[in-house]
């Protein structure tokens, strides 16, 4: 029924941006103090406001990464996460934020500025612990990436973005490891491994590993979707499902 009084409520549009890369062995996630309220000195994600309504969307993003972290979004391929807008999620009103997701190897220190006080690496882990307190519902667009990022392991040939130029199947799976948070068995991972056609490729010689035994290398292959997916499973069942 059309109503002469209906007047649109008043919705604010914000941005947030879940960058994660790995450091130090860590899947770690790109945090900021905020220097204003509300929640000022809390950590959260990099994000914000629309400057203006006819502001596109990613714009917004590339522009706040760069406003709050120092870091030039054009060199990150920024992915839709989703959308989060529940009642009382932010105190100053009804706000939805569309948050984006970027994994990338390799990322450089943030650099605080604008309304953040600090910006900094921090691990995933401790990101999601209760005893650190996350502004807003963060926290869960945090799960939500993290989330992605493991599910994208196991269909995609990301992994390899995270290695050297050529690499063994032991520093392989320490990514796997970093970011599905579990241990892996050595040997159900490399015959997972080998059973993807084109996901990586022998690159020549060996290279002698810690213990001064020789390990093959290898290269990223030309396979950028794996069928069959590299399937997470935590590292008791890994073991019990070994071949002796």
């Amino acid at each position: 029924m059309h109503n002469d009084d209906w007047l649109p409520p008043t919705v604010l549009l914000a941005v947030d941006l879940v960058i994660l890369t790995l450091r130090e062995s860590r899947l770690q996630v790109l945090l900021v103090e905020r220097g204003i309220e509300p929640y000022q000195g809390a950590l959260a994600l990099p994000g914000g406001f629309l400057n203006h309504a006819e502001e596109d969307l990613l714009t917004a993003a590339h522009r706040e990464l760069l406003e709050e972290a120092g870091l030039d979004a054009d060199d990150l391929h920024l992915e839709h996460l989703g959308v989060y807008g529940t009642p009382g999620r932010d105190p100053r009103g009804r706000v939805i934020s569309v948050a984006y997701l970027a994994i990338a190897p390799r990322l450089p220190e943030p650099t605080a500025g604008t309304d953040a006080s600090d910006a900094c690496w921090t691990p995933t882990d401790n990101a999601l612990s209760p005893e650190v307190p996350l502004a807003f519902d963060h926290r869960q667009i945090v799960a939500d990436g993290v989330e992605r990022a493991r599910s994208k392991l196991e269909h995609s040939s990301l992994a390899t973005a995270f290695c050297g130029p050529t690499f063994t199947i032991s520093e392989l799976q320490e990514v796997y490891e970093a970011v599905w948070g579990v241990p892996l068995d050595p040997r159900n991972f490399y015959r997972k491994v080998q059973s993807v056609d084109g996901f990586i490729v022998p690159a020549g010689p060996t290279r002698r590993t810690e213990t001064g035994r020789p390990a093959r290398l290898f290269r990223p292959g030309p396979r950028r979707a794996l069928h069959p997916p590299m399937t997470r499973s935590t590292g008791p069942t890994d073991k019990e499902t070994a071949e002796p």
